[in-house]
């Protein structure tokens, strides 16, 4: 009896890589732009095509990510690729569409406390301007994504209340803003997490598309995926590497290694048109960057076909 042959992954299926983005912004070692374009031409042959490529956020806030429209004007030419960045209010999507992104994400937090920390603004105020980004871009081609962090539990407020995150879908959908991730900001999620909130998005949003964002603080991002590869969600975000975490939120440690998400993908039996080994070279050279160890275990062990000579190993005596 034969196996059937791998399934590629289907087009309706969006892998997005946002170490360059969220890797990035927390480490205490900011890379040059040459550096950041380093890794990101050694992702794109490795096979990914879709980048959260920066924030047009204050440097001073910041600072790894000052060199956006440096780094947005030096990536572009680079063949099927696309690229998103993040603006927090208008005049960081005024910068964006300066430089010709394709895409920008409108970030607010779940819980009002981590939004209060991480733009200084209220979730109404953070909506309300919204519109007006919105509005700015309305015709000039550039697509616009939402992005709800703490989407699976705030560490200042703990679990958010039952609806929470449905609405705030629903708020957004009236902006006509359906592309939705929906960000595990410290590794809060669990797989039951994950179907209650995905739940709430299809019965309060259903025009939704939600992308799942999770971070492996708990060792729990490849069960989430899984989870919400079973809920039908076909859509998510990783960092080589394992790099990232959020400077606005304790505890918040690295996102879902793109290595690890792939090795998943490939070992359900899809092809996802990656170079898994490439992968892992890219995420070495990251850890070698950043001057520190590779942040995921397939990086650090490999595949689970990596074999080792006998002789190599010491014979047990006794």
């Amino acid at each position: 009896m034969t196996s059937s042959p791998p399934q590629r992954v289907p087009a309706s299926i969006e892998l997005t890589e946002v170490g360059l983005r969220d890797g990035l912004q927390n480490e205490a070692r900011v890379l040059s732009t040459e550096h950041k374009l380093e890794l990101l031409h050694g992702l794109h042959r490795a096979g990914l095509r879709r980048f959260e490529l920066t924030s047009f956020v204050s440097p001073r806030a910041v600072p790894a990510l000052a060199d956006a429209a440096e780094l947005v004007a030096a990536a572009k030419g680079l063949e099927d690729a696309r690229f998103s960045a993040l603006v927090p209010n208008l005049r960081g999507a005024e910068r964006a569409l300066e430089v010709g992104i394709d895409r920008v994400v409108l970030f607010v937090s779940a819980s009002e406390t981590h939004n209060a920390r991480n733009v200084n603004r209220s979730i109404d105020a953070s909506i309300d301007g919204f519109a007006d980004i919105v509005e700015r871009l309305s015709g000039s081609g550039i697509e616009v994504q939402g992005a709800i962090a703490t989407a699976f539990g705030c560490p200042f407020e703990g679990d958010l209340p039952a609806g929470r995150i449905g609405e705030l879908a629903g708020r957004l959908g009236e902006l006509g803003i359906d592309d939705l991730t929906l960000g595990d900001t410290t590794g809060m999620a669990t797989p039951a997490v994950v179907s209650r909130v995905v739940g709430e998005i299809a019965e309060q949003a259903p025009a939704a598309r939600p992308i799942l964002h999770f971070h492996n603080t708990r060792g729990l991002a490849l069960a989430n995926v899984m989870q919400g590869l079973s809920l039908g969600v076909t859509r998510y975000e990783s960092a080589v590497g394992g790099l990232g975490g959020c400077p606005f939120a304790p505890g918040a440690s690295g996102n879902l290694a793109t290595e690890e998400l792939i090795y998943l993908l490939e070992e359900l039996g899809h092809d996802t048109g990656v170079s898994l080994e490439s992968l892992i070279e890219v995420a070495g050279l990251a850890a070698r960057r950043l001057e520190r160890a590779p942040g995921s275990q397939l990086a650090r062990a490999g595949t689970r076909l990596r074999l080792h000579r006998p002789d190599a190993v010491p014979t047990a005596r006794g």
